[in-house]
């Protein structure tokens, strides 16, 4: 299994955005990774100085969004829709796009029913609920 430190996240994410600033071929993970940071240039800033990124690395920021967590919920989410895990994600945000008519929207939506699983899978001191996770996912995409 594949886990990455926070300084290997930080060090990924700044490196596509170099390559893409300077027009060098991507990589397909580098690919997904350019898009989503495309759509967030409120974080361009962040992304532009890989030293100045792990310096940071420890300092919390209150009010401010972690744009490595961020983007990296943008490709866990691209992810498990490529390979619909769990089963019936793919439908689910499928869905949510569509009702949001935007996948950006959605998969902010779907970050919410990420970080609520996440924490509540840390709190119980057990793995992720997928289930729970999906239903949340889904209770999204049929909810004006």
């Amino acid at each position: 299994m594949f886990a990455p430190s926070q300084a290997d996240v930080r060090r990924f994410f700044c490196s596509v955005h170099a390559k893409a600033l300077a027009g060098q071929p991507l990589e397909a993970l580098e690919t997904i990774a350019s898009q989503w940071i495309d759509e967030h240039p409120e974080f361009h800033a962040d992304l532009a100085d890989v030293n100045a990124a792990l310096e940071k690395m420890h300092a919390a920021q209150a009010g401010k969004t972690n744009p490595f967590l961020h983007l990296s919920m943008h490709l866990s989410i691209t992810e498990q829709c490529s390979i619909d895990q769990p089963h019936g994600i793919r439908q689910a945000v499928e869905l949510l796009t569509a009702r949001r008519n935007s996948l950006h929207k959605a998969h902010h939506e779907v970050m919410d029913c990420l970080e609520q699983t996440i924490r509540e899978s840390q709190r119980a001191g057990q793995l992720p609920n997928g289930a729970a996770y999906l239903e949340c996912v889904q209770r999204h995409a049929t909810r004006d």
